[in-house]
């Protein structure tokens, strides 16, 4: 389309479902809203909106133009935070992406980064999606697993997680230990309920144990550690985690198969930017003395 406006106009049209809401929105008279939606309807040869006593309702003509309207108004807004993020002060919102069950490890790194820069807005997201770093949804994402092959984004290790197999008192008391592989059938475990799940613990899970024994499974990783405080069956946790609960049992000590390697992923666009790269060189020099 050669008027932009035009687009952008009937956008709001459609989001508002009235001229008047769109015309305020916009900050242009309402009459400016229609001979934008009639220029656009006219240029296109369809209409793209049914008009009633209740304001204006897409048809489906309409509503194909407007996904894409919304989706590259949205691109727009994300462009925007991405050019506010190339300041030269360490400030502004950084947000930063993780696994949930990061979080105990990742949440005190970033406050001790803000305690040190207090003019810097934590947005901390946690969870399974994968956040588009190319549209500027995150400015750092902390990712488990398989390194990140994504086009433009720069990838650097930040640490191994050692992963054990741990029980409660509780499940050990009623089950007992398994004495080896003999004994799988015998037990309970806890895995994922992802079978494309690439946790190289879980790969061994599903090689391993019979899948009749996975009797808990879960997507979250948060969730299956409360099942293994809670008595659902053997599990898997970092040796930190272990560490700090004395109601564990370990069923099998770290193992180097079960490891797995956490990234600093950042795009090529932000990765220079002041803020991102001293929370990258914060953080690193954090795990490189152990005080993470």
């Amino acid at each position: 389309m050669d008027n932009w406006d035009e687009i952008k106009t009937a956008y709001q049209v459609a989001r508002m479902g009235t001229v008047s809401g769109a015309a305020e929105v916009l900050g242009v008279h309402h009459a400016t809203v229609i001979r934008h939606i009639d220029a656009l309807e006219g240029s296109l040869g369809v209409k793209l909106f049914q008009r009633h006593s209740r304001g204006y309702t897409a048809t489906e003509a309409g509503k194909d133009l407007l996904q894409v309207a919304k989706a590259t108004d949205d691109q727009f807004s994300q462009l925007v935070g991405r050019i506010k993020g190339r300041g030269s002060e360490v400030c502004g919102d950084l947000v930063v992406t993780s696994l949930s069950s990061l979080a105990p490890r990742i949440a005190p790194l970033l406050t001790a980064f803000q305690q040190t820069h207090k003019e810097v807005v934590v947005r901390y997201l946690t969870g399974t999606r994968l956040f588009r770093l190319e549209y500027g949804e995150a400015h750092v994402a902390i990712r488990a697993g398989v390194a990140p092959d994504q086009p433009d984004n720069v990838v650097q290790p930040l640490m191994d997680l050692q992963m054990g197999a741990y029980a409660s008192r509780g499940y050990v008391a009623e089950y007992g230990i398994p004495t080896g592989s003999e004994d799988y059938d015998k037990h309970r475990f806890i895995g994922s309920d992802d079978q494309d799940n690439r946790a190289p613990y879980y790969k061994w899970l599903h090689e391993h144990v019979p899948q009749s024994a996975v009797t808990f499974r879960t997507t979250d990783m948060r969730a299956a550690e409360t099942a293994l405080y809670a008595g659902a069956g053997i599990g898997f946790l970092t040796k930190e985690q272990a560490a700090s609960s004395p109601d564990l049992v370990e069923i099998y000590p770290p193992r180097p198969e079960w490891s797995a390697s956490v990234w600093l992923v950042t795009h090529v666009d932000l990765h220079r930017t002041n803020k991102v790269q001293a929370l990258l060189q914060f953080l690193k020099i954090k795990m490189r003395d152990g005080s993470a």
